[in-house]
């Protein structure tokens, strides 16, 4: 008898963890590892909310709340969506998770069943797809290459819808790429969605405060308010309030959906820590001007490894829009030799052959189901990123 369950073996761990883990391991042996894998900004929480905390605790705020956010952290998201999207929700439409991506499993594990269908564009996030298989769906992937700017098109996402398509999942600005889509470049995929209305939109909003240049933020519910009634807004404190750890994520939809996904998380985790959310509650009411100053840094830490990746031979990095991830193309590294002898297969042997020969930790293009690339975030000091980049400078010169 198999102990295990078979729905495990449907998914696998994640891999820009085991890359953050494989860095801190070889640190800790000695040697001299620059990470880039993690998705995390280097920037400390802002004090006024880790004064909130703290206070949280003198106050005795630290017991169980209810089971999906404490009615002033409800209250708090509504204003935001109201503030910065202008969407309109009530409290009873609005879940707190802990973090983000028990937003997304929550709602999967609330919807899908066996069979049911979830369009994923690509490159995407790593844990998109193994959500989706471990809430008994298929996903289905659309990839929006580099000449693309690693977006989809209307065409595409047609194509790929079919009577058993449950969820459309839309991520701008994009994990791993840095891609968002303008205005008129979602206006075009929500035209698709309109004509199938037993399709919904789960929307993961996490970069939205981090959108430099010209480009500006938008949500699908935003630019077609036909699609109110059948979206899922997603967002956090994890990114741009430099929260990772806090692990407090949110959303707001119909309160059917809501409903069903506090449901989910009764039983399973019930209420995210008490204090985090005292803590989010500050985060999104209190003072937002640290966002552009740190976006300000972000702008200066993208253009730098831009520059400096497109230096490398057999490298080309398109510059994002948004995000702290560039996701550069290694098309004319494929089939060389590194100089410890390593054959460059694909994306993954070299993000291996990276580490153990230079010291630097990227994620691997494959993970992210675009090939062949790999994944650099630029949420650390100008001093790692231009090493970073030097070495991987010097290793593409390697490659014979």
């Amino acid at each position: 008898m198999t102990f295990l369950s078979a729905t495990l073996s449907r998914v696998k761990p994640s891999p820009t963890i085991a890359v953050t883990t494989k860095a801190a391991e070889l640190k800790a042996a000695g040697r001299d590892v620059i990470g880039l894998g993690a998705g995390e900004p280097d920037f400390d929480t802002p004090q006024n909310i880790k004064d909130a905390g703290v206070a949280a605790i003198a106050a005795g705020l630290t017991k169980y709340t209810a089971v999906d956010g404490i009615p002033e952290l409800k209250q708090a998201i509504c204003a935001k969506f109201k503030r910065d999207n202008d969407l309109t929700y009530t409290p009873a439409q609005v879940t707190v998770g802990t973090g983000g991506k028990q937003v997304l499993y929550n709602a999967f594990m609330a919807t899908l069943n066996a069979g049911d269908e979830v369009i994923i564009p690509a490159p995407y996030w790593v844990s998109y797809p193994d959500m989706v298989l471990l809430g008994g769906g298929e996903p289905v992937f659309v990839a929006g290459d580099m000449a693309q700017g690693y977006k989809i098109t209307a065409d595409q996402l047609e194509a790929a819808i079919t009577p058993k398509t449950k969820w459309f999942l839309f991520n701008s600005p994009s994990n791993p790429t840095g891609a968002g889509y303008s205005w008129e470049e979602l206006k075009a995929l929500t035209d698709v969605l309109v004509r199938y209305p037993d399709v919904w939109v789960l929307t993961d909003d996490m970069y939205e405060h981090l959108a430099y240049g010209d480009f500006k933020f938008c949500t699908p519910a935003q630019v077609e308010p036909a699609l109110y009634d059948r979206t899922l807004t997603m967002n956090g404190v994890s990114k741009a309030y430099a929260m990772t750890g806090w692990r407090i994520g949110y959303a707001a939809g119909p309160e059917v959906l809501i409903n069903a996904i506090r449901k989910v998380q009764s039983q399973s985790t019930s209420n995210p820590c008490s204090i985090s959310q005292w803590a989010a509650v500050e985060a999104l009411n209190g003072t937002q001007e640290f966002l552009a100053p740190n976006n300000d840094l972000f702008v200066t830490r993208r253009d730098l490894v831009v520059d400096l990746l497109n230096k490398a031979s057999g490298i080309i990095c398109p510059k994002p829009e948004g995000a702290f991830y560039v996701y550069p193309s290694i098309a004319g590294c494929i089939g060389k030799t590194s100089p410890a002898g390593t054959v460059i297969e694909n994306d993954e042997v070299f993000a291996t052959a990276l580490l153990e020969e230079t010291g630097v930790a990227v994620v691997f293009g494959a993970a992210f189901g675009l090939s062949p690339n790999f994944r650099v975030s630029y949420a650390t000091s100008n001093a790692a990123l231009t090493e970073a980049c030097n070495r991987i400078i010097t290793f593409c010169e390697g490659l014979t």
